[in-house]
């Protein structure tokens, strides 16, 4: 006689045998197995045949269709698009073409809504980011994608589907962290740093990259979702997944999404001690009774206890050394020259201040180093957790303070940029800095929207992820031209360590490949500039010198306020109209095809 425990374990084999794993199929193959039968429609697929044009000239063969397929259809009734990124072609990695694909998509989905047909987005995400490769228009696309992504998501849902083992990293778990929904598996990962990188970085004591169980401990899915950093937990099946993202489609938009409550991160993150932070297990149980405790947004006054590490505005000087080990950083030395009055700390790393502009009064916004940090990854001006916060916090202060005035009249916001990179760290992986990251990603993409002039001026080093959180949004960008001025996807001994070249090769390419380069000027020519600015001194700048970054920043706001409100007029400058035809391509071939 088969007792009730056997014929339990037989009905679990039986449906474990049955399901069709997630995990085992390509991007191609997901799509079409999300959607209802026959209603599949691959647009700009490979018989399209737009190729990066950069991959070649490096000894890397390229793909038809770039590593992301794009399909329309169906789910359960529901007009869909999906986008799926392929981890077998360059690990899932995003360059120009890749990048353009999923923007585009957005942005026509987004289009469909405002006229009249509901359409929602699925992104299956499977990535490491960058792709570098293709380095600066990697980055590019994906301060792109994140802004179309959030054009989208206050129409219809955008769901996320995390999946298979090599996970979601990079700037890519920053639109992650957008999604309205986010559905991951047991075996998937979520973060911003993979674990090999940040052992690149700060050494095996801070994370060891073959340690996997520490690894899905912090990364994975099973974590992410018990800390509410993702929506649900799935069985690597098609049907399970299916069944997930039907139910988050029928949900609709939420009135406020997980990137948009700068409270509940504030909470977070003054729930937990950096020097002595709780074991994984435990964390999602400390954040749950931070959260209970948040007061409502509609009934919050001043904060009792800051977040570690605020300082009052008056002593924002002495904050910490900078970069330069003098006592100043370019970011803070700019703020400083630029401003009208005092420099007032967020925090110490984040400080603020305001600029006469033509007939404007602009808000400034820097990052800056704190060498008293208790994040101690985030002393030398990364942005970092606190970082993440802080700069949502100042953002939302000047769109909220300005809510209801005429467009004319909503204040312009300035981001002074100089951060060497996000921060590397094992506590900032536990706390999620993928998530505080895309906390500030959508304040200053929401800023934008809202009619709020976003302007940045890059005065020092802007790279990776540090970028991306802080100054990639901005409908205008400037840039001292200078050789202390660098924009990158990574850090050049880094960068040469994961393509497995020396730092020579990088330069050689570089001189012949412009997303390689580290060289300001070669940036330019990308056609995500509005113009470089020579100075006298870019690290302690003359009063001509400042006199001309003001008026330049003048100019920009005036251009600013009467252009898109998206990122799409990257596409048309002039040096874009040289260097960027294949993401044009892309744009025109889906339009072409979407309906």
């Amino acid at each position: 006689m088969t007792s009730p425990d056997t014929r339990t374990d037989r009905t679990d084999w039986v449906a474990l045998l049955a399901r069709t794993g997630v995990i085992e199929l390509g991007a191609r193959a997901r799509a079409v197995a999300l959607l209802d039968t026959g209603t599949a429609r691959e647009l700009c697929g490979p018989f399209d045949r737009i190729e990066s044009p950069w991959l070649e000239p490096q000894g890397v063969v390229p793909e038809a269709d770039d590593g992301v397929v794009v399909v329309k259809g169906e789910l359960g009734g529901h007009p869909v698009v999906v986008i799926g990124v392929e981890q077998a072609f360059q690990g899932g990695g995003i360059g120009e073409v890749s990048g353009a694909k999923i923007s585009a998509a957005l942005s026509l989905a987004a289009a469909d809504n405002r006229g009249g047909t509901p359409t929602a987005a699925i992104l299956l995400l499977e990535t490491g980011g960058v792709r570098l490769q293709e380095a600066n228009l990697g980055l590019a696309t994906i301060a792109e994608v994140c802004s179309a992504l959030l054009e989208l998501r206050a129409l219809r849902p955008v769901v996320g589907v995390i999946a298979g083992a090599l996970g979601c990293f990079g700037g890519m778990s920053i639109a992650a962290g957008l999604c309205t929904t986010l559905i991951m598996t047991r075996e998937s990962r979520l973060g911003l740093d993979g674990p090999e990188v940040i052992e690149s970085e700060a050494g095996v004591a801070e994370f060891d990259a073959s340690d996997h169980t520490l690894i899905w401990s912090i990364d994975g899915g099973t974590q992410r979702t018990a800390t509410a950093l993702a929506d649900a937990l799935v069985l690597d099946d098609v049907t399970a997944v299916r069944s997930a993202v039907l139910d988050a489609l029928e949900r609709g938009v939420p009135g406020e999404h997980r990137s948009q409550r700068v409270g509940e991160l504030r909470a977070r993150l003054q729930a937990v001690d950096p020097a002595d932070p709780p074991d994984p297990a435990d964390l999602a149980a400390v954040w749950a009774k931070a959260v209970l405790r948040e007061t409502p947004p509609q009934e919050a006054g001043p904060r009792e206890t800051p977040p570690q590490g605020t300082v009052t505005p008056g002593e924002e000087r002495d904050a910490g050394k900078g970069q330069d080990g003098r006592g100043t950083s370019r970011g803070r030395t700019w703020t400083r020259a630029l401003a009208d009055g005092d420099v007032r700390a967020v925090v110490p790393s984040v400080i603020t201040a305001d600029v006469t502009l033509g007939g404007d009064v602009a808000r400034l916004i820097a990052v800056v180093p704190d060498p008293r940090s208790p994040y101690h990854r985030a002393r030398r001006g990364e942005v970092g957790l606190l970082e993440g916060l802080a700069l949502a916090e100042a953002v939302t202060e000047v769109v909220t303070g300005d809510a209801g005035l005429p467009d004319e009249r909503r204040r312009p916001i300035v981001a002074v940029v100089d951060v060497p990179s996000q921060a590397y760290g094992r506590v900032e992986e536990v706390l999620g800095i993928h998530h505080a990251l895309a906390v500030a990603v959508d304040a200053y993409a929401r800023a934008r929207t809202a009619g709020h002039p976003l302007i940045t001026l890059i005065v020092g080093t802007a790279l990776s992820g540090g970028f991306l959180a802080h100054g990639a949004q901005a409908g205008r960008i400037l840039a001292l031209d200078d050789p202390g001025v660098v924009v990158h996807a990574m850090h050049k001994k880094a960068a040469a360590r994961v393509t497995r070249r020396t730092v020579d090769e990088l330069d050689e390419l570089a001189r012949r490949i412009p997303p390689l380069s580290y060289d300001i000027t070669d940036w330019a020519k990308l056609g995500l500039c509005d113009g470089l600015l020579k100075v006298e001194n870019a690290g302690d700048p003359t009063a001509g010198d400042v006199g001309k970054v003001r008026d330049a920043l003048a100019a920009a706001v005036e251009r600013a306020r009467h252009g898109p409100r998206d990122l799409s007029d990257r596409l048309t400058s002039p040096a874009a109209l040289r260097t960027r035809a294949a993401s044009r391509r892309v744009h025109d071939a889906l339009a072409a095809q979407w309906r």
